[in-house]
């Protein structure tokens, strides 16, 4: 039988959602400033999220997470003309 197989758990408790997992890698691409990468895991997110098949309470609590990284990507690509808008509000 193969080795890795037998090592990894049948049933793990504590495993984290796909979708949280792809967030999470979404995050790290925007730190690192990967733009292109951080679109492409939110799309993943999305479709993870869709899949995922979950109760409503969630779906909404997913539908803000959602929201706040695609704030997040826009604002990071769009950081120029935020500043530049703060810039002529305060002048």
């Amino acid at each position: 039988m193969n080795d890795r197989a037998e090592s990894l758990p049948s049933n793990p408790l504590h495993t984290r959602r796909l979708s949280d997992k792809i967030l999470l890698a979404f995050h790290q691409a925007c730190d690192q400033g990967d733009l292109e990468t951080a679109r492409l895991l939110l799309i993943c997110c999305e479709a993870a999220m869709r899949n995922a098949g979950q109760p409503m309470h969630e779906r909404r609590r997913a539908a803000v997470t959602l929201c706040a990284a695609h704030e997040r990507l826009w604002l990071l690509r769009n950081q120029n003309l935020v500043t530049a808008d703060s810039w002529q509000a305060e002048g």
